[in-house]
């Protein structure tokens, strides 16, 4: 499997040029959070909104593309917000962090625009509880993701923008109205009651790190449309994450923390997210 993901067919290295402007684009982002001194927490922010700019923004123009990316902070903003000010509060919170799974994946009725919104919002509730993320970080954090955004857009739509010389991609006949609102809703349904059995689950077995829980869950809906496909996602989000904490501990525990080797294993995984996500969710993961 390992050498079918890597051998696959990529005509005009669309999918080798996606994945070395992520390392350029997300390492700009946090080599500059570094530079204008912001915190570890705060370039963690930033190279995370920069990764899901490059990663999530699937619009069929350039110019489309660029306005999804402009919309990003509309979306993910707020919700950071009110994570860190829920951030000992923990019912309003869980149940806060449930409606943005919701309104997440029904986002998607809107198209990609609408998929990139709903996940960047999301990530920014996840990444606030993987942080810790309190009011008075606030203002740093903005200015993280800000600055990463621009750093990302940038390298995006002008050191390197290889799309304006690709066709643009067929578009898919958009279902009817009815049938593709009973989907979404239907998705966004599944999804919250999903994220809340995974929220239950993982307070029982975590205090501290629960959240992993909804984040898996996350993943395992928010690119599918049919059962097949959720449980295939689910048993690939689960392979994958059984050979990403084994792959992580065997390489995190020799670095034990040295800032040049661990910058480079970081930049050959964000590589490797981006090269394989179209070929294995698996190895993606």
């Amino acid at each position: 499997m390992l050498k079918r993901v890597f051998v696959a067919p990529d005509p005009g290295r669309v999918r080798l040029r996606f994945a070395s402007r992520a390392v350029l684009g997300i390492g700009l982002a946090v080599a500059l959070c570094g530079l204008v001194g912001h915190s570890l927490v705060a370039a963690i922010t930033g190279g995370l909104a920069a990764l899901l700019a490059l990663f999530t923004v699937t619009d069929p123009t350039v110019r489309g593309q660029a306005v999804t990316t402009a919309l990003l902070p509309a979306a993910g903003l707020p919700v950071l917000a009110v994570a860190a000010v829920l951030h000992d509060q923990p019912l309003a919170r869980d149940l806060i962090f449930l409606a943005v799974m919701g309104a997440g994946v029904y986002a998607r009725r809107w198209g990609p625009r609408g998929h990139a919104l709903g996940v960047f919002a999301f990530m920014m509730f996840f990444a606030a509880q993987f942080l810790h993320t309190v009011p008075g970080q606030l203002p740093e954090l903005y200015a993280a993701v800000a600055l990463s955004l621009c750093a990302s857009s940038t390298v995006r739509f002008g050191l390197w923008c290889y799309e304006r010389r690709l066709p643009l991609p067929a578009q898919p006949a958009p279902p009817e109205l009815r049938g593709r609102l009973r989907v979404t809703t239907r998705q966004a349904v599944q999804a919250t009651l999903g994220g809340a059995f995974a929220l239950g689950i993982g307070q029982v077995l975590s205090d501290e790190r629960w959240y992993w829980a909804v984040g898996a869950t996350w993943w395992v809906f928010v690119n599918t449309t049919s059962r097949g496909e959720t449980l295939v996602r689910g048993f690939r989000r689960v392979l994958g994450t059984v050979i990403g904490i084994v792959s992580g501990f065997a390489v995190a525990i020799p670095l034990d923390g040295a800032a040049v080797p661990t910058a480079l294993v970081v930049a050959i995984g964000v590589f490797g997210i981006f090269y394989t996500a179209a070929v294995s969710y698996s190895w993606m993961m």
